[in-house]
């Protein structure tokens, strides 16, 4: 479902669910895995790419709004949040999508904005506690 297209050249330029942070986002290949490379600022982070099938299939399942929950990598995640599963034992990887040591966390910020761009789930975009949900 990624556009393969979208390089470093070509990101989608995105904003934060309550649209107070501009980030960038592309496919890239790194250690053999297709990542999603994030860049905020001069701050450049990487999620397995798997995570975008894997995150649309666990909302569909669920069937309801999940709360998107991003925290840092050194702060807990609220339980049941997206967050929370971006980080969990239980989802298909079996742990963190996040690659980068030390700023992994944050999924819950930087994946759903793509989803939505890719047209994969309604995103709320209120200034605090948002939520999505699968289309």
């Amino acid at each position: 479902m990624i556009d393969r297209a979208r390089d470093k050249q070509h990101p989608w330029q995105l904003n934060t669910a309550p649209g107070t942070a501009e980030y960038a986002m592309h496919v890239d290949t790194r250690d053999g895995v297709e990542v999603l490379v994030c860049t905020v600022g001069k701050t450049v982070l990487f999620h397995d790419a798997r995570c975008i099938d894997d995150l649309h299939a666990m909302l569909a399942a669920r069937g309801d709004w999940v709360e998107l929950g991003g925290a840092d990598e050194q702060k807990p995640a609220r339980d049941g949040t997206v967050e929370a599963w971006g980080r969990s034992g239980d989802n298909p990887i079996g742990g963190w999508y996040g690659l980068k040591k030390g700023l992994r966390g944050r999924f819950g910020v930087d994946v759903p904005p793509l989803m939505e761009a890719l047209g994969l789930c309604e995103l709320e975009h209120l200034p605090k506690s948002n939520r999505m949900r699968a289309r």
